[in-house]
């Protein structure tokens, strides 16, 4: 009897040991996520050259003050990260972890936008989750191979690289952008929502050329080719532009071919840069490379999508598609 009871009180051990292991490695996951949160904000908030601080570190990721501090103080035994005067600072490893978590947040959100195809008001979410996993299982570098090395993600935001951080181009705010003069965006902050929301509806993402054309206290008006919308200055403080590429600038002599009529035959001169990932390829694949010919074929009674006759093969494109290639009307 007491060899049956010995038994069974192993079994119950076993079996209890074997339901606390998953627990136990969730646990340590969920550690691990929140030690590489302080360490992505440590890392953010220097780019953004502003300190960090406890204080900040509870307020951005909404926990105590104690807990903030529990983390900050872990992250020190482990040397990842110092303080000083109340100011965090990584260490060079601490650094090297900050940039691994920050590269596999952009990169999902790279991946969610331009192939699996979700609205930028949908992509920091998910990514949030999955950066811990991609570093945890050391897929960052597999993922960037995968989508050819992006050096921005689809708020425009630099994707660091291994040896160091990305360089984008100097910009400067929409709302101090000069009247009658193009600008490609190449940054949309997503927060607070309310303006990003004003944003997206506006059209505006990194890669669309606007031009101002009014602007007033409270607003600014843009023209994006026959197209004219307006945004709120608050929204417009939280878009930063930069001066065309002399090939972009060339824009005024060019159609969408989305605009050819029917029978009407033009040259592709430029593929919008703010058309990325899989639509972009897709495009390309189709013959839409610089210099092709192109004819609008055949038109639809509803107006999408329309064919094209690009290299012998007659395609067809929906009008979003088809407004993102520009073309040089044949004479």
């Amino acid at each position: 009897m007491l060899l049956w009871i010995a038994g069974t009180v192993g079994l119950a051990a076993a079996a209890a040991f074997a339901l606390r292991k998953p627990w136990v490695r969730q646990r340590g996951r969920n550690r691990r996520a929140d030690l590489e949160d302080v360490l992505k904000h440590i890392f953010t908030r220097r780019h953004e050259g502003r300190e960090a601080s406890m204080e900040s570190v509870a307020g951005h990721l909404r926990i105590s003050p104690r807990r903030a501090i529990r983390l900050c103080t872990e992250l020190e035994s482990q040397g990842m990260a110092e303080s000083d005067s109340g100011t965090l600072r990584l260490t060079p490893k601490g650094e090297d972890w900050a940039r691994e978590v920050v590269r596999a947040h952009r990169l999902w959100e790279t991946y969610l936008a331009n192939e699996a195809r979700m609205s930028m008001r949908d992509v920091h979410g998910p990514a949030e989750r999955e950066e811990h996993r991609l570093v945890a299982d050391r897929q960052v570098e597999a993922l960037d191979a995968r989508l050819g090395h992006p050096r921005s993600d689809p708020h425009g935001d630099p994707i660091p690289r291994i040896a160091g951080d990305a360089v984008l181009s100097p910009a400067r705010c929409l709302t101090g952008w000069p009247l009658g003069t193009p600008a490609e965006v190449v940054h949309v902050e997503d927060e607070p929502e309310a303006l990003f929301e004003q944003i997206l509806k506006g059209g505006l993402a990194p890669g669309t050329v606007v031009t101002p054309i009014e602007s007033s206290a409270d607003r600014i008006i843009l023209s994006e080719g026959s197209r004219v919308f307006e945004l709120s200055r608050l929204a417009a403080g939280s878009v930063q532009v930069r001066a065309v590429s002399a090939e972009y600038a060339q824009r005024s002599q060019w159609v969408r071919l989305s605009d050819l009529n029917t029978g009407e035959q033009g040259e592709v001169m430029l593929l919008d840069p703010a058309l990325r990932g899989f639509t972009r390829r897709r495009l390309l694949d189709l013959g839409l490379t610089g210099r092709a010919k192109v004819e609008a074929a055949l038109g639809n009674a509803f107006g999408d999508p329309k064919a094209y006759r690009v290299r012998g093969t007659t395609i067809a494109l929906r009008n979003d598609q088809a407004s993102r290639v520009w073309v040089k009307r044949s004479a």
